[in-house]
């Protein structure tokens, strides 16, 4: 027969009360008590039955993440800082991606509600519409990285552009004059925000007439083809700045494919710092976005939504923020040395 909360009370000789505020980590028992409860709840292989649980506090410990993709090292860093901070407080995490597709980001969140006790949102399709249209006004939800301003939700953003404001600058401070910017998916407040830095910037140095955006969609294979496109221009760029790394290490295949030196000949940078950023030749400059610690603090904002009163007002928007990160492939702090 299974083990049962009774069970594990009798054994230590407390309440039934006692057995679950110690193991669900509410406090009310002193350390020694709740270490003695751990302790036989761990020799008696103790199990909480999850849905009997779910049934008392109407709560389903897992938490649910709409996010557009599900694809490359951004979004599994980011799983992975959610799922980890999640854990951490005994939550499990419900993902589905949204695939750029609005039809498919509404099906996929109307599908969660009355599984999940709350939501994180990474949706270009998220407007206030469409956060009206399939979100329940009792179901906390925080938004990461969108252009909505809400009342209702509490939201993270990453500080797009003064990270690209700062790339930007610190190349125009290594002396390069024609520097093109590598967009992503158009919808994407990331991808706005970086090129509205990316264009302040120049402006500030008086080259906002020199501004040029090649089209790309976050994945290697358009940075490819935009590198590609950047060798074909007159004259040729000294500098290309991508909107997320897996688009820059697609560049840097297309100019060493064409024999083109990086950064002598064409400095290149990207956005995020992803692992494999320090790994390829040369290495990547790129603007740092801690991204696991988004995902912690994205959950810990909503677990906190979750807690808090029905009448309680939404966190004020935060920003995360960033920090430059300066390898070879931008030619490191000193000046260019052009090849004539």
């Amino acid at each position: 027969m299974s083990v049962t909360i009774k069970d594990v009370a009798r054994m230590a000789n407390v309440s039934v009360a006692s057995v679950s505020r110690a193991l669900n980590g509410h406090g009310g028992v002193t350390a020694e008590t709740q270490k003695r409860i751990r302790e036989v709840a761990a020799r008696l292989r103790y199990v909480p039955h999850s849905a009997a649980r779910s049934l008392i506090t109407r709560r389903t410990q897992t938490i649910g993440a709409l996010l557009p993709d599900l694809h490359g090292a951004f979004f599994s860093e980011l799983i992975r800082g959610i799922d980890l901070a999640a854990r951490k407080r005994g939550l499990y995490l419900l993902v589905s991606s949204s695939h750029g597709d609005a039809t498919e980001a509404a099906v996929a969140l109307r599908a969660m509600q009355g599984r999940v006790d709350g939501l994180l949102v990474m949706s270009p399709h998220a407007d206030s519409a469409f956060l009206d249209d399939n979100l329940p006004i009792v179901l906390p939800t925080v938004l990461i990285n969108s252009h909505v301003r809400s009342e209702r939700h509490a939201a993270l953003d990453v500080d797009d552009h003064g990270g690209a404001f700062a790339m930007v600058e610190h190349l125009i401070g290594l002396g390069r004059q024609r520097i093109v910017f590598i967009a992503g998916p158009k919808v994407n407040h990331d991808v706005q925000e970086r090129e509205r830095g990316y264009r302040d910037a120049l402006g500030r140095a008086g080259l906002a007439d020199t501004a040029t955006i090649l089209s790309g969609d976050f994945t290697e294979e358009s940075g490819y083809r935009a590198g590609r496109e950047a060798l074909a221009m007159q004259p040729r760029p000294d500098a290309i700045f991508a909107a997320n790394d897996m688009m820059a290490i697609g560049c840097l295949s297309a100019l060493a494919e064409a024999g083109v030196r990086t950064p002598e000949d064409i400095a290149v940078t990207g956005f995020d710092d992803i692992p494999m950023a320090r790994y390829v030749t040369p290495a990547l400059s790129t603007v740092r976005v801690r991204i696991a610690e988004l995902g912690e603090a994205a959950l810990e904002v909503l677990v906190r939504a979750i807690e808090a009163p029905d009448d309680a007002p939404p966190e004020p928007r935060a920003v995360v923020g960033t920090e430059l990160v300066v390898r070879a492939s931008c030619g490191g702090n000193e000046p260019i040395r052009r090849r004539d």
